[in-house]
């Protein structure tokens, strides 16, 4: 069992030369883990590393909309990300491209899953919900070049925090 804000949780392969596969599973239904990831006033919550606040969450949920995502660092350094939507399949998928201010090495493809399961111990039987983001970069050299900034650390911080809002969130029975 991965400790809060330690990352454990999520796994990050390479099953090619320019993509980068992210795997982990939330304790919440499979609806409840894609409002998470599309409703701005959740995404607010929890997107991001420890320490890093999005000041800009804008989430135009269809075919051919838009998405931009500014997150400010606790030294008030910024990092922006943006892209379009191509495919929203709640809660099922969500494909859509994504490309980082300055950034000049192309847009990334990112296809999200969402596949419920059961979730089952001796003492509860509650669903889970495995999530599997693939991305496909431009390039193996892109890609090499994000496995080796601290994308790891920060998105299993950022889905640790997604743990503890879905977690809060399940225990109160209800959205924000």
């Amino acid at each position: 069992m991965s400790r809060p804000g330690s990352g454990e949780g999520l796994s990050v392969t390479t099953p090619s030369d320019t993509e980068l596969v992210l795997t982990r599973t939330f304790a919440a239904s499979r609806p409840l883990v894609f409002d998470a990831f599309t409703r701005p006033e959740l995404v607010r919550r929890w997107h991001g590393a420890r320490g890093w606040h999005l000041v800009v969450c804008e989430i135009d949920l269809r075919p051919g909309g838009a998405w931009r995502f500014v997150s400010r660092g606790p030294d008030g350094a910024e990092m922006g990300l943006s892209g379009v939507y191509h495919e929203v399949e709640p809660p099922h998928r969500l494909v859509q491209t994504e490309s980082h201010d300055g950034w000049e090495a192309g847009e990334a493809l990112v296809t999200t899953v969402f596949h419920e399961v059961d979730g089952q111990s001796a003492m509860t039987t509650r669903m889970t919900t495995r999530m599997t983001t693939t991305v496909r970069y431009p390039s193996r050299e892109i890609r090499d070049s994000v496995l080796r900034t601290p994308m790891k650390r920060g998105a299993g911080e950022a889905y640790d925090r997604l743990a503890e809002l879905l977690r809060e969130t399940t225990l109160k029975g209800d959205l924000p």
